[in-house]
């Protein structure tokens, strides 16, 4: 029951959670709302991977549509379930083929994301322009008092911490949402194909009817 909430009423999630990864993306490149920094190439390099805006965003909404239309078929074709088995079948499939699919650009997304968050952003420091944080490993999220080692952009630290930590988020909540209605589908193919081979097996089983005059 759960799969089956997670695949049918979560699809229309996946496009609201797109659409916040590409503008928390886009505030990526505005520290403080200047772009300054942009133009002079002076933001972490994990922001020119695009995962916001182009796989977990813009993807992941043409994926939704793709999921949405599947299942507007399907339910269009419930009514001559007899006739249109096979291509029922065929639609479970490819929705679920396409729910993996979204699963790698959420999780490049996610993976991306997290890189960027344990490495730190990329400021200005006593000794010029550098990542002072990429040898913690992360280890800087734990302690605050090092992160007045940026002198600018002013609050980088903050900045990146907190739209990174949404994105993590926001690609996890796709991952999860993908993956559960990619199991959901091939259960209900699998399901499928076992109720038409079985029907097929007992056609051929069946004695055929003899007729006397």
């Amino acid at each position: 029951m759960f799969l089956k909430n997670c695949s049918e009423y979560s699809v229309l999630a996946l496009f609201a959670l797109a659409v916040w990864s590409i503008v928390v993306n886009i505030l990526l490149y505005f520290p403080n709302g200047e772009n300054t920094y942009a133009a002079n190439n002076q933001l972490t390099n994990y922001v020119w991977y695009f995962q916001g805006i182009c796989f977990g965003g813009i993807m992941m909404i043409i994926l939704s549509i793709v999921l949405l239309l599947v299942d507007f078929y399907k339910c269009s074709s419930t009514c001559c379930a007899g006739k249109h088995v096979y291509h029922m079948h065929c639609s479970r499939m490819g929705s679920a083929l396409f729910a993996l699919l979204g699963i790698l650009f959420s999780g490049y997304s996610l993976i991306i994301s997290s890189l960027g968050l344990s490495q730190g952003p990329y400021c200005k420091t006593e000794t010029g322009w550098s990542y002072p944080f990429v040898s913690t490993a992360g280890g800087y999220l734990l302690d605050h008092s090092s992160w007045s080692q940026c002198l600018e952009p002013s609050n980088v630290v903050e900045w990146n911490v907190i739209l990174f930590s949404i994105l993590i988020a926001l690609s996890s909540l796709q991952v999860i949402i993908c993956f559960c209605k990619a199991i959901h589908d091939f259960t209900v193919a699998l399901c499928g194909t076992h109720k038409i081979l079985a029907q097929v097996t007992k056609l051929i089983e069946s004695p055929t009817p003899t007729f006397t005059e």
